[in-house]
């Protein structure tokens, strides 16, 4: 083949977004990833589709993405947002395609029951302590089934505030209590013990959609951990 015919694949190949040329694939923003014009970009096609996250939760999870995307963590640009400065009562919990900026899951979750009964308040990474954890988390690529039924392990990614998380057995599994049913009959969710627990219809597809090495930003206005998240300072 000839050298010029080789540069004509190489230039479509790089203007359809296919391959090792385009990060963010077909549907690429015009501004350079990790940009604060990039960052401007998505939070506003993020927020035309769920008008319900925080902006300022939203730059804030994307600055720990980039910041773990840039540590060679994720494989999907896949980011899972949880917002426990919400009430149980809201949906709080978004799963959103970085390639297209598009929010795939939008739903309810549950906190731990020692954090709290319509918010959660207290956090942990204790064993034992049915507390959630906040910051950043990565996904494993094995669900299993287990006493909750279908589930997926976390990894906790920040030393002292998550990392307990795998052997605390904190996962995303499906409840019966993590309806919106339930928020309609007692006007919050029931709690777990330091699991993100989604309602049951909903665990398999996200699951399904955000294992084997994606991110987790669990979020609270907790003053230590936003001063001191090597993925939030530094």
């Amino acid at each position: 083949m000839k050298i010029r015919h080789i540069i004509a694949i190489l230039i479509i190949f790089c203007i359809a977004g296919w391959g090792p040329f385009s990060w963010f694939g077909p549907s690429a923003p015009t501004s350079p990833v990790g940009t604060e014009t990039w960052v401007a970009e998505e939070v506003s096609k993020i927020n035309a589709q769920a008008s319900n996250i925080d902006t300022n939760v939203l730059k804030m999870s994307l600055d720990a993405y980039l910041r773990a995307h840039a540590r060679g963590m994720d494989t999907k640009q896949l980011l899972t947002i949880v917002d426990y400065s919400k009430p149980s009562s809201e949906r709080r919990l978004w799963v959103i395609d970085l390639k297209r900026a598009k929010v795939l899951f939008n739903t309810w979750v549950t906190h731990g029951r020692e954090s709290g009964r319509l918010n959660a308040t207290s956090f942990s990474n204790d064993p034992g302590s049915l507390k959630s954890s906040l910051g950043l988390f990565l996904t494993t690529g094995a669900p299993y089934v287990g006493g909750n039924g279908y589930s997926l392990r976390l990894l906790g990614l920040e030393r002292g505030v998550n990392d307990n998380a795998y052997q605390r057995d904190i996962v995303v599994h499906g409840a019966w209590y993590a309806d919106h049913k339930v928020v309609s009959r007692y006007g919050f969710l029931g709690r777990s013990w330091g699991c993100l627990a989604v309602d049951e219809a909903t665990v398999h597809p996200l699951i399904n959609t955000i294992k084997d090495n994606t991110l987790i930003f669990v979020y609270y206005p907790d003053r230590h951990w936003l001063n001191h998240s090597s993925y939030l300072v530094g």
